[in-house]
């Protein structure tokens, strides 16, 4: 059911039709409770500021456009430079509304998928909360120099120093229309209010008046489910050529895993999930015994319990333009200068 009004709604949104008028006709509505979110965090009204320089990486549209990845970049390149981050979410779609200091084998149906992947990628404190202050606050009392929020660029009682908008590059803001009409959560216009707009893939109708910056995510190696075995991307397709590869994706844009597995020469049978989709066993049901599998690494944390033989996923390593790594360091340099 969940798949198919995503589906249904994906179509609308990203299509060249107009979208139905009953969705058109909804439109208002949110765009008047946004203004009243807006006019709050205008005049200041109940915002909390963060013991530590917080630094947001959202988006404008509903669904995934890549905002992990480049969390974890940055979160690296933080530690590169000998500063201790912490990532603060709330663990969109979990079974659980606890405050959580998230470990790297966590259960990912208490903390969610992508706090588990950034705890296992990154080794950082990671918290999830069902209220994204909660994690912000418990993050503050830790022995850290700032904090990254997973999302959020709309949490209008949350400060922040910096801010971060990423958008897909192949699906861009879609129709232009906000929820539920399109997939926006607010005008366009925001792109000329945060700090950085990055782009996860070239985006071929960006807005001329907003400078934007390239995010590039590349794959080099293919790890077994357990990480028990890690072959270079080059060796593993050798190994598999001329073999029927069954691709599986519950990501937020499952078409683009698909896209590139092709691309780097796989023959792929794709079976794409929900983002954040909660896999069984079940789900591999109509996949033969011994058949190759290949997944996201978003989607391997939550499947490594399930008993899967010969399934194996693809780590990306994510890429920013040297520009924009030397402005984001200088920034965080002067954060946490000014806030010691």
């Amino acid at each position: 059911m969940r798949a198919g009004i995503e589906n249904w709604l994906l179509r609308h949104w990203y299509g060249s039709q107009q979208p139905p008028w009953y969705l058109r006709v909804l439109k208002p509505v949110y765009a008047a409770a946004y203004r009243r979110i807006q006019n709050k965090k205008r005049v200041g009204a109940c915002q909390h500021r963060s013991a530590l320089p917080l630094v947001v990486v959202g988006n404008i549209t509903a669904g995934g456009s890549g905002k992990t990845p480049l969390v974890m970049h940055l979160c690296q390149l933080a530690l590169d430079m000998n500063f201790k981050p912490g990532i603060a979410s709330t663990g969109y779609g979990r079974q659980s509304e606890e405050t959580i200091v998230v470990q790297a084998d966590g259960d990912t149906r208490i903390c969610g998928d992508e706090p588990v992947l950034m705890s296992l990628r990154t080794g950082v404190p990671v918290v999830v909360a069902a209220k994204r202050l909660d994690a912000v606050k418990r993050l503050g009392r830790m022995n850290l120099d700032l904090i990254f929020s997973d999302d959020g660029l709309q949490q209008a009682d949350l400060d922040r120093d910096l801010e971060f908008c990423v958008v897909d590059g192949e699906r861009g803001l879609g129709n232009g229309h906000l929820i539920p009409a399109g997939p926006l959560r607010e005008p366009a216009a925001r792109l000329r209010q945060v700090d950085h707009v990055v782009s996860n893939g070239e985006w071929a109708d960006k807005p001329d008046d907003v400078p934007v910056s390239v995010m590039r995510l590349r794959a080099n190696e293919v790890r077994s489910i357990d990480d028990t075995c890690v072959y270079p991307l080059v060796e593993f397709r050798h190994k598999y050529t001329g073999n029927i590869i069954h691709a599986i994706a519950g990501i937020g844009h499952p078409n683009r895993f698909f896209k590139m597995l092709k691309f780097l020469g796989f023959t792929v049978i794709s079976q794409g999930f929900p983002d954040h989709h909660a896999f069984t066993r079940k789900d591999f049901d109509s996949i033969t015994a011994g058949a190759t599998i290949i997944m996201t690494e978003k989607d391997a944390v939550k499947c490594r319990s399930l008993g899967l033989e010969n399934a194996w996923y693809i780590p990306v390593e994510t890429h920013l333009p040297d520009v924009l790594e030397q402005v984001f360091t200088a920034q965080l340099t002067k954060l946490i200068k000014d806030r010691k």
